[in-house]
């Protein structure tokens, strides 16, 4: 789908993943006031965090900015485009090392998140189960991505980088002061975590009195590896002698999409067409990427979309043409003059449309695909006019060549109130430029242009095309 102009911009930056809620409070208000600084910016608000209600799983480390701009006929100074602008903020936000800079617009990013289930309109997931493995092929599909021509803003979804404290209990070691498991469990689990230790009623209200060790007893390894053990035999033991405590480099995110796991790699596509750019990535990546048996890879978001779009329109052009070719061999019973109504309408309205998205650079999309559609209908109505007409002189008379002269001359006018009708209807929209247009403007610009060109070619085109096939004894119907 053609990308839609919201007038305004999505900012999200992405700190360390152990990041704390003070610091990134810290730096979160002078990215503001850098957002501010830029005289096309109106409004800028932030979001730190997780949502209260729990619907998006992110950490401190991500905060979401929410840009608000002027009209672009407001704009004033160096920088006239949504896109200089975005260049000119990323170039002051790099200031702040370390820190990830993302740019789309809200819906945008909505819709994206929705798609991929991550922060970006196209990626790659890497499912299996092992996430350490994930992360190394993560990080070999990055590699190669990068080296892809037109793929920018390759980035992977850090699932690992979290210190965790892990304790390995030494099996043979409580058992040879008659410890079990469960003791050294609840142990740990009293110390550090809590447990409750009784009720505390106000009123009507009831609270649980929960104990555990002063935080200074239970701040680093060290401490936890000096809690006492009370053994069966009455020793007090420190818990190291019974556990392998140490820092772990642990799951930050574990993502899951059909009941299994997946790290992503977001990129984009820019000075390329998406299909081309995605399906080279596919190809290196496939032959440069092996997987192991049970991993496989999803290429989603918008790639996905055009995949889908273009097995649709694979479908419905087909039955489209077959449909108006049954409708006119129903009209004239016979295939010669549906078959150069089609012909002539494939030879000369679609020229227009395409040399309309070259001059404009305007990619192909679904929306201009419609238009080709709708286009296509309006010509053959235009064609169906003169023939019907060429065969209704003939039928009173006149002669083949007479009958196709006098038909290109007197049903020019109908033919050209036909055509000029619909494209002067679509002309605003072909021409617009304001916010909300872009999805409008492939569709009305590929049949404005088709319509003239149709107009022009089919003048000399469908008397050529009529001479060739007519025989004088047609079966004329109008």
């Amino acid at each position: 789908m053609p990308h839609l102009d919201e007038g305004a911009l999505w900012v999200r930056a992405t700190m360390p993943y152990t990041i704390s809620f003070d610091e990134s409070a810290k730096i979160t208000p002078q990215i503001r006031d850098i957002l501010r600084s830029f005289p096309q910016v109106t409004t800028v608000a932030s979001e730190l965090g997780r949502p209260d209600d729990g619907t998006d799983s992110t950490g401190f480390f991500n905060v979401e900015f929410y840009v608000g701009l002027k009209p672009y006929s407001q704009w004033t100074g160096a920088y006239r485009t949504k896109a200089e602008l975005t260049a000119a903020i990323n170039r002051k936000l790099q200031a702040f090392p370390g820190i990830t800079f993302n740019y789309t617009q809200p819906a945008e990013d909505a819709v994206d998140e929705a798609e991929t289930g991550l922060k970006s309109a196209l990626a790659v997931k890497v499912f299996g189960a092992d996430l350490n493995t994930l992360q190394q092929k993560g990080k070999a599909i990055k590699h190669v991505l990068e080296q892809v021509r037109g793929v920018h803003d390759v980035t992977l979804v850090q699932e690992l980088g979290q210190p965790s404290l892990s304790i390995r209990i030494n099996r043979a070691a409580i058992a040879r002061y008659g410890l079990n498991v469960d003791d050294i469990n609840g142990l740990i689990q009293t110390a550090i975590g809590g447990d409750v230790a009784t009720q505390v009623i106000q009123g009507e209200k009831q609270f649980d009195l929960v104990v555990r060790l002063d935080h200074q007893y239970r701040d680093n390894p060290q401490e936890i590896g000096n809690i006492l053990v009370a053994t069966p035999g009455g020793q007090q033991l420190p818990l190291k002698e019974f556990a392998d405590i140490r820092v772990t480099n642990g799951a930050s995110f574990i993502y899951r999409q059909d009941n299994s796991r997946y790290i992503g790699v977001q990129f984009s596509v820019e000075g390329r067409d998406l299909a081309g750019a995605v399906e080279d990535a596919i190809g290196q990546v496939n032959a440069k990427v092996k997987l192991a048996q049970g991993y496989r890879l999803d290429w989603g978001g918008e790639y996905k979309e055009y995949t889908a779009s273009r097995a649709q329109l694979n479908l419905i052009v087909p039955l489209t043409v077959g449909l108006i070719f049954l409708l006119l061999f129903t009209l004239y019973s016979n295939f010669k003059f549906p078959f150069i109504t089609v012909l002539g309408v494939v030879l000369s309205a679609p020229a227009g449309g395409i040399i309309a998205l070259w001059l404009t650079g305007t990619p192909f999309s679904v929306s201009s695909g419609i238009g080709f559609l709708a286009l296509f209908g309006v010509s053959v109505q235009t064609a169906v006019v003169y023939i019907s007409y060429v065969n209704e002189l003939r039928r009173n008379g006149v002669g083949v060549a007479e009958a196709i002269r006098e038909g290109a001359i007197l049903r020019l006018r109908p033919i050209m109130m036909t055509a000029l009708v619909a494209a002067l209807g679509l002309l605003p929209a072909a021409l617009a430029t304001g916010v909300g247009t872009d999805t409008q403007r492939p569709f009305a610009l590929v049949i404005v242009s088709g319509l003239f060109t149709r107009l022009l070619i089919s003048i000399f085109l469908m008397p050529a095309l009529y001479a060739i096939v007519a025989r004088p004894d047609d079966r004329l119907e109008v």
